[in-house]
């Protein structure tokens, strides 16, 4: 076990050098678009018995703001089926395909059904600075008529919406770890663990990066306190995190790596080829992920307005980036390049934008995509060997080194400077005047240790929790005869 933790150790150091707290800043909006002023105080009447001013009419969504959110949490929804299911069913041996399918479908509908039952109300009603509190629970108090708020003052969507948008994100988020331990690990064991982690990791850092009460009630300085003291502790730091880069990548990350080391490593690791049994299904799922991806970032800015366009737009073109990065990198250290390199890359630009996607101009995405491409491929190289890992997919290598990267650099490239939008002041309702890259970046980091220390320390107390309990690992012959027949009795192909 000291082994194991001084790796986890070393991960941390890899990353950055962060230490303590303060440096309290004004929260980013997602919104680059003219955000309208808030509606002025009704002036005093001199009569003593003048009526008083009508209060404002509360807002009411806007049809194309729903349908863009809508479409994009049906997009999300294709990332992980079948988007996820086919990248990750590609890269196992042909024995274990369907169980590598079965697990993401599963857990997908898993954490759907928590998500509905008290997930979403932990994640996103006002509680603690680490946690939410109950208004939710079985999404009780939300009817088609109540409203969730966006980025822009008096700018709603309805909280179905809402609702269903960040339902997709935990489902994804949850999937994306079971690549860490592929073949070889329990089904009944990898449900109980989803449970466990998704409860006391994905929630919290959720809450933390994610939840605030929303501008309209910011009037001057005194409000945005107010408001700021109820959101998510990392929001009140000032985190920039778009899309998920903590939240998502890296918190799924860790929690992957910390699997691969407490089940072990697979039956012939090291010895054996264990290559991709179908490149066809990778390629075809990095390709959906890509699609799907537009709605994971563009829809986070919860609005059809110009920062959704421009995160589109910084996706489109970070994400083609990696990939020529990455394949350069492979063409020139291994003398060809190859599909499972473009597609790994495809992946890589993906992860590292997604923090950064409606905080960045497109040059600073084409940077954050191109260094992807290539840190990203010593991740999964270099990096795993130096872990000593058997992360069987490279969830690590991919998104956590993907991950970490993307939130740093946004802190650089969200500059104005650099073709960035800066922080938005809801006091002034305009761009703050002042933007420090060195403190954005500290902010940054503070956000990804936190993610990976927290994520680490759930994940090793629920994957060594479920090990005593039922055991986490299937037994050697069931390994070696394929997890398709021996947990779930068929077989993808026909011999």
């Amino acid at each position: 076990m000291l082994t194991w933790m001084k790796k986890l150790i070393a991960v941390g150091a890899m990353s950055l050098t962060v230490a303590g707290t303060g440096l309290t800043v004004t929260q980013a909006a997602y919104a680059a678009d003219e955000k309208p002023a808030a509606a002025a105080p009704a002036a005093a009447t001199a009569a003593a018995k003048a009526p008083e001013a009508p209060a404002a009419p509360a807002p009411t969504p806007n049809k194309a703001d729903t349908a863009w959110v809508l479409i994009c949490t049906a997009l999300v929804v294709l990332m992980t089926l079948p988007g996820l299911a086919l990248f990750y069913g590609g890269l196992t041996r042909s024995k274990n395909v369907l169980s590598i399918l079965m697990q993401c479908m599963v857990v997908f509908s898993l954490i759907t059904v928590l998500w509905s039952i008290y997930g979403y109300s932990f994640a996103f009603t006002e509680g603690g600075a680490f946690f939410g509190g109950l208004d939710r629970l079985f999404l009780g108090g939300i009817t088609p008529d109540t409203n969730a708020a966006t980025f822009s003052k008096g700018v709603v969507i309805p909280e179905f919406v809402f609702m269903a948008f960040q339902a997709a994100f935990a489902t994804i988020t949850c999937c994306l770890i079971i690549g860490s331990f592929a073949e070889r690990a329990k089904f009944s064991a990898i449900l109980l663990v989803m449970v466990l982690w998704f409860t006391f990791s994905y929630l919290p850092i959720a809450h933390m990066v994610w939840f605030w009460p929303g501008p309209d009630d910011i009037k001057d300085a005194a409000s945005l306190e107010s408001i700021t003291a109820r959101a998510g502790w990392l929001w009140q730091k000032g985190i920039l995190d778009f899309a998920g880069g903590t939240v998502v990548h890296i918190n799924a990350a860790i929690a992957g790596l910390v699997g691969s080391y407490v089940i072990g490593k697979r039956i012939g690791f090291g010895k054996e080829a264990m290559k991709p049994h179908n490149l066809v299904y990778t390629m075809v799922g990095a390709a959906l992920l890509w699609f799907g991806w537009f709605g994971f970032n563009a829809g986070s800015a919860l609005e059809a307005n110009g920062t959704a366009a421009l995160a589109f737009v910084t996706t489109l073109i970070a994400t083609s980036a990696a990939v020529l990065g990455w394949t350069l990198a492979e063409w020139i250290t291994k003398g060809k390049p190859s599909m499972l390199g473009a597609a790994s890359g495809c992946v890589a630009g993906l992860v590292a934008i997604t923090p950064a996607a409606g905080f960045v101009g497109p040059m600073g995405a084409i940077a954050i995509g191109f260094l992807a491409g290539v840190i990203c491929l010593w991740g999964v190289s270099g990096l795993k060997k130096m872990l000593g890992s058997d992360d069987s997919l490279d969830v690590f290598g991919v998104h956590g080194v993907g991950g970490i990267l993307g939130a740093l650099l946004t802190g650089v490239f969200a500059d104005p400077a650099l073709g960035g939008t800066g922080i938005w002041d809801y006091v002034a309702n305009a761009v703050a005047k002042d933007y420090s890259i060195t403190s954005q970046v500290w902010i940054q980091a503070q956000g990804v240790i936190t993610t990976l220390i927290w994520s680490g320390i759930v994940s090793f107390i629920a994957f060594k929790l479920v090990d005593l309990i039922i055991g986490l690992r299937v037994k050697e012959e069931a390994e070696r005869e394929g997890l398709d027949i021996t947990s779930h009795g068929e077989a993808a192909y026909e011999s």
